[in-house]
């Protein structure tokens, strides 16, 4: 079984990190409106995804991805991996 973190971009330009086992579903229930931040910040699209072994190396990422700021987000998703390590080091560690 593999667990997945994903970054779901709204329509307010905010994004969403979650984990779960059921990518399909968890996504199904965000489009339909039953996971409460994304209700109410519709539309919504997929940005982001990354399948983990276990369910603590999930959770452990996607609380670390929670903790960034929009810059350090969206390297990742664009997979600026130079970008992503910039701003996670150094004189611009202010723009994460």
């Amino acid at each position: 079984m593999s667990f997945w973190v994903y970054i779901l971009r709204c329509g307010d330009g905010s994004y969403y990190t979650g984990h779960t086992d059921n990518l399909e579903h968890r996504l199904q229930q965000h489009y339909d409106g039953a996971i409460g931040y994304t209700a109410s910040r519709k539309p919504i699209s997929l940005a982001y995804t990354c399948p983990f072994p276990t369910r603590t190396e999930a959770l452990e990422s996607e609380l670390r991805i929670k903790r960034w700021g929009r810059k350090k987000k969206e390297a990742l998703i664009r997979g600026d991996w130079t970008g992503l390590h910039r701003l996670s080091r150094g004189k611009n560690r202010h723009e994460r």
